[in-house]
């Protein structure tokens, strides 16, 4: 099977990590980078052997399949249509919008233009989730009754350089990290049936403590604690809690899954590993299960290679766009539920992603 060469639109931070990951995995490469700013964008491609160029220079290369979207959120819907426009196949960083609405013209574009869209989180796709997913399958807690997911911490503007946009639309802790969560119980539990929550703004206002801009404020415009409430189709019932007011430390789990015959901690769902841990019914002693699955460092990218092989063989993608959707409507779903002190019924739905192959290597995917 021949590669599939993608394009990077957008040199940031996380890009380097693409970059990195790109040439380890058997079904792409990443074969060009672009940025509105042409020079950051051959700088960075410098750094990893990759040619930079303007964004419409990578759109208009024909032997670009895949344009690899790692702009900030409130501009992924429209370099995403614009990517589409271009007859490129799309994987984008979450969230795969900032509003229900633009995402569902992101996924009709795609549609109606026979393309695929694809977005991360994908690490679920990791070592450490994968064996999780498997010991479910395996019956190793029994029948899935509830779950509990926590992300508590404090605000970006202690260490980011640039943290106000995490305080704007799509941003607070339930945009920036509730897709890890989400997207992990979904992979391990399906599709979400309905979600309600309560949610604040803790502080209005923000000082920034980092450099460059310590001393500057912020005007705080979404919530920034988040409690949730989730049921799936399943049956489970779960807690997701997510928080950017965290003043002290929290020893909470990550994520905890509770069965008829167990307890499965799971791991951080920002990374790719492990430990997992296993408490079976009737023992109060934890084991720690050995990973089933590779990928356990930080192969971000393993979801666009997931899609660049779909793309090839006809199989469907696991990091889907109707995946990113269906995380992106629950997460809208717990702020119009607080709002109107209600249940918010979900409009979408998804198919639980196939779980890889127990052992397999990262250019064999299938």
């Amino acid at each position: 099977m021949d590669k599939l060469k993608a394009g990077i639109i957008g040199t940031g931070n996380i890009s380097g990590i693409y970059m990195q990951n790109g040439g380890r995995f058997g079904s792409m490469e990443i074969a060009a980078c672009a940025d509105l700013d042409v020079e950051r964008a051959k700088q960075k491609g410098a750094e990893y052997g990759i040619r930079g160029c303007s964004v419409e220079e990578l759109l208009a290369d024909k032997e670009i399949e895949m344009a690899i979207n790692l702009t900030i959120p409130q501009a992924h819907a429209a370099v995403s249509l614009q990517a589409l426009e271009a007859g490129k196949h799309v994987y984008l960083e979450k969230p795969l919008a900032v509003t229900r609405e633009e995402a569902r013209q992101v996924l009709d574009k795609a549609s109606s233009a026979g393309l695929l869209v694809g977005a991360a989180p994908d690490t679920f796709l990791g070592g450490g989730i994968q064996t999780c997913i498997k010991l479910i399958a395996e019956g190793a807690i029994g029948i899935p009754v509830g779950a509990t997911a926590f992300m508590m911490s404090g605000g970006h503007e202690s260490w980011h350089p640039a943290p106000e946009f995490y305080y704007k639309q799509g941003g607070g802790p339930m945009f920036d990290m509730g897709p890890y969560y989400l997207t992990a119980l979904i992979a391990m539990l399906g599709p979400i049936a309905r979600v309600t929550g309560s949610a604040r703004i803790s502080f209005p206002e923000r000082t920034i403590t980092s450099k460059p801009n310590a001393g500057q404020k912020i005007e705080v415009d979404v919530p920034t604690h988040v409690a949730g409430l989730i049921d799936f189709v399943s049956g489970p019932v779960a807690t997701l809690v997510t928080s950017f007011d965290i003043k002290g430390g929290s020893i909470l789990p990550r994520i905890e899954l509770y069965g008829s015959e167990g307890t499965l901690q799971v791991p951080d769902p920002n990374t790719f590993g492990g430990p997992v841990l296993l408490c079976r019914a009737g023992s109060r002693e934890w084991e720690e299960v050995a990973l089933s699955h590779g990928s356990s460092d930080n192969a971000r990218g393993i979801g666009a290679a997931d899609m660049a092989q779909a793309i090839r063989t006809g199989r469907k993608h696991r990091a889907s766009g109707q995946l990113a959707y269906h995380v992106l409507e629950a997460m809208h779903g717990f702020h119009d539920a607080s709002e109107l002190g209600c249940h918010y019924g979900m409009q979408s739905t998804c198919e639980r992603p196939e779980p890889l192959p127990a052992g397999r290597k990262d250019d064999q995917l299938d």
